[in-house]
């Protein structure tokens, strides 16, 4: 399988996941006060405000940038957290609530679609760059035929995560976390 045919089975993945997540709680999902109020915030507004450490509903708006004056516009994408071990995704008017094993499959779909995708992450951490970070993670080790090392470890919010090195990148990685 070449990569566009990749790229492609992996938009479908997205795309039935968000239609069997959709379809059958839309109908479930009640609209609360919280996602009337969301509607009216400006992504721009969103993204500036801070983030307090309790389950507070956040809102993130993504709007299409690129759209042609003259087309319909595309309907906007809503995201709030209304509590801890829930968020709730609207497009246009469609409204699904995401529990946590949902939230792990659509984080793990949208990953592995980034990683084939340009331009990639920045090389540096860039400036204001928001984390959570995971202390002491649970590790696996591979060694592989090649020589590399498989190193992939549990994030509590990114789930496993898989890293390859050459045995120079291991060397690397053993000076830099040794120094003092």
């Amino acid at each position: 399988m070449n990569l566009h045919e990749q790229l492609g089975a992996l938009e479908m993945g997205v795309d039935q996941l968000i239609q069997a997540v959709v379809a059958p709680q839309a109908k479930n999902t009640p609209e609360t006060p919280a996602n009337n109020a969301a509607e009216h915030v400006p992504a721009e507004q969103a993204a500036a405000e801070p983030q307090a450490d309790a389950p507070a509903a956040e809102t993130v708006a993504v709007v299409e940038e690129n759209e042609a004056p003259a087309q319909k516009p595309q309907p906007t994408l809503q995201i709030n957290r209304p509590a801890q071990n829930e968020i709730t995704m609207t497009i246009g008017d469609q409204t699904v609530a995401l529990r946590t094993e949902q939230i792990g499959q659509l984080i793990e779909e949208l990953s592995n679609a980034r990683a084939s995708m340009t331009p990639e992450p920045p090389p540096g951490i860039p400036p204001g760059w928001r984390f959570v970070s995971t202390k002491n993670p649970v590790m696996a080790v591979q060694k592989q035929s090649n020589g590399d090392r498989l190193l992939v470890m549990r994030h509590t919010g990114h789930g496993w995560v898989p890293f390859s090195f050459s045995p120079d990148m291991v060397i690397q990685l053993y000076m830099m976390l040794t120094k003092a």
